[in-house]
Order: C-alpha cells, then sequence, then structure tokens
C-alpha cells in the first residue's frame, strides 16, 4: 500500500472527548493505546494493511492529562510495521511516564534489543489477526520470545477467539509472560459463562504467566449502546465477560483505551464515557486500584510498583 489517503470509511479519533464522572486512582495507567505518525515524520510501512489518519504524541499526552490517567503503555501501531520510531518518540517525551511495545523481526541485533529496552519498551506484540498483518512462522516468533526473555520483557498477543485452540500450545510454551489483547477478543452475543469462553478463563487459571486486557469494548460490543452522547452504561453486553476474568485473574490484568482506536467502522467512542465504562466494569474501587495501577506498574514499571 503506498498512497498517504486514508483507509476509506476510516473513522478518526473524538475530537472532543468528555471529562469522566469517575475519578481514576493516582497513577492510573492506560496501557493499551497507539500512536499514527504523524505521516510527514514518521511515514507508514509501505506492507500496511491500512492507512491511518494522523494520531501525534502531543495528542495523546493531551488525552491521558483530560482523562485524569498518568502514564502509557503505547503498543507498536501495525501500520508502522517494525519501523519502532513513532513510539519510541512517544517514550523520548514522556518524562518516564510511558513504557512502550514494539514489533521486531527475527534478525533484530542484541544491541537493538538492548537500546529499545533503554528507551523504555518492555514487550514485543505478535499479531495473529490476519486482516492486519501477514502470518509470522511461529518458530520465528518463538525464537523472538527466547531473545526477549532474558530482559524480563513480555510478549502482547492479538487473535480472534476462533483461533485460541490453534494457539493454545504455542501461548503456553512461551518463556516470558504474555498478555492477552481485548479479553481475548470473545463472541459476545455467546454467554460468557459459556463454552467457547470458558476457554480463555481455563487458559488464565491454567497459566499464571498469562494476562489480559479490558479493553476494547467498542470492537467487541454487539448490541451497546455505544459510548456516545453521554451513554452512562455503555457496551453492556461486554461487562459479563469482564466480570469474569476479573473474578479468574484480578492480578493478572490490565485497562486501556486503545486510542486512537484503529480500523472502526461502525462508530468513534467517546473516550470520556470509555473511562467511565470502567464503573459497571469494576464497580468496587479495589478492584480498580489493581486494575489501574498496581498490576500495570508491576509489568512495567517494577521498580516502583508496591510490594506484591
Amino acid at each position: 500500500m503506498t498512497s498517504s489517503e486514508k483507509t476509506p470509511g476510516w473513522l478518526d479519533w473524538h475530537p472532543a472527548p468528555s471529562r469522566p464522572r469517575l475519578a481514576l486512582p493516582a497513577s492510573t495507567v492506560d496501557a493499551h493505546c497507539h500512536v499514527f505518525g504523524p505521516a510527514a515524520q514518521f511515514p507508514f510501512a509501505p506492507e500496511r494493511k491500512y492507512t491511518p489518519c494522523d494520531a501525534s504524541r502531543e495528542q495523546l499526552f493531551a488525552l491521558r492529562d483530560h482523562l485524569g490517567v498518568s502514564r502509557n503503555v503505547v503498543v507498536q501501531a501495525t501500520c508502522h510495521g517494525a519501523d519502532n520510531r513513532a513510539m519510541l518518540d512517544v517514550l523520548a517525551h514522556a518524562d518516564g511516564r510511558a513504557r512502550g511495545v514494539a514489533t521486531v523481526r527475527r534478525d533484530v541485533a542484541d544491541a537493538e534489543l538492548e537500546r529499545l529496552h533503554a528507551a523504555g519498551v518492555r514487550g514485543v506484540r505478535f499479531n495473529f489477526v490476519r486482516r492486519l498483518v501477514d502470518f509470522t512462522p511461529k518458530e520465528e516468533l518463538a525464537e523472538i520470545a527466547r531473545r526477549i526473555a532474558p530482559l524480563g520483557w513480555h510478549v502482547v498477543v492479538y487473535f480472534e477467539a476462533a483461533d485460541l485452540p490453534d494457539l493454545w500450545d504455542f501461548f503456553t510454551t512461551l518463556p516470558t509472560p504474555v498478555v492477552v489483547d481485548h479479553l481475548g477478543r470473545p463472541d459476545v452475543s455467546q454467554p460468557a459463562d459459556g463454552p467457547a469462553f470458558a476457554l480463555f478463563l481455563r487458559l488464565l487459571r491454567e497459566h499464571p504467566n498469562v494476562w489480559t486486557k479490558l479493553s476494547c469494548p467498542e470492537r467487541l460490543s454487539v448490541s451497546g449502546p455505544p459510548a456516545r452522547d453521554g451513554e452512562p452504561r455503555p457496551y453492556r453486553d461486554v461487562v459479563p465477560f469482564a466480570h469474569r476474568v476479573l473474578e479468574v485473574a484480578p492480578d493478572r490484568t490490565l485497562w486501556g483505551t486503545d486510542w486512537p482506536h484503529p480500523n472502526l467502522t461502525q462508530h468513534m467512542p467517546d473516550d470520556g464515557l470509555l473511562v467511565d465504562h470502567l464503573a459497571q466494569v469494576a464497580p468496587d474501587a479495589g478492584v480498580r486500584q489493581r486494575l489501574l495501577v498496581d498490576n500495570p506498574m508491576r509489568l512495567y514499571w517494577p521498580e516502583e510498583a508496591a510490594p506484591h
């Protein structure tokens, strides 16, 4: 893909999100967000599957402050491929308040991994969603995981729920913590206590190195209602799935905005209402403290984290 024009139908991030009604605890971490470009400074990868709008570090920091978030974990966007410069630029200007999750290739040099670590990178992302990336052989990914393990990094994985049976053995033999994006992308039209989601809950129960993120209800929801126009209780069909995960793995669960919400086609959520969605997902203040502060600090800023 070579055109610099946005992918047709691309929805830009919300220009004026509401201020959350829910007060977030001090040191809250947005553990899943991205930056796009700006393309004039950080060009998108030629092999990308989509062309987004620009979403700069300045705009990310403005949103962070507006929402009452303290820190960010910036996940390398697939539109940038393995060129991590836009993500690293955020870390360089965050005054220690951001960590990164990179994309690397098999031939990455040890010196480059050390450079990424010094810059604030603490993980790599493996993407198994074929509409976003071309498939990378598992043996190549396993080799990358072996090389990052001595750095204390983890692997972030993105996949569709239907693919979990085929990926189970790979995930459970990786030598690092494994962080699953977006609740493993369950089919929320099915019951949260049904057999499909039970497999993902079993993964969390049986493998204490597996974490997950309560992120992207706007992607998972079927019946909504969407987080727009002041809706106080959006994405109600996703809430039971989040509750089950918090019951099973309360100390291995993270939260993130997914700003600037790539590849949404139906609606663009109000990020302030996404914060307020936490009141449904984790109504107990102690649970929110673990979800938003204690857990991400332990994973990304262990040198500052409270004893566990």
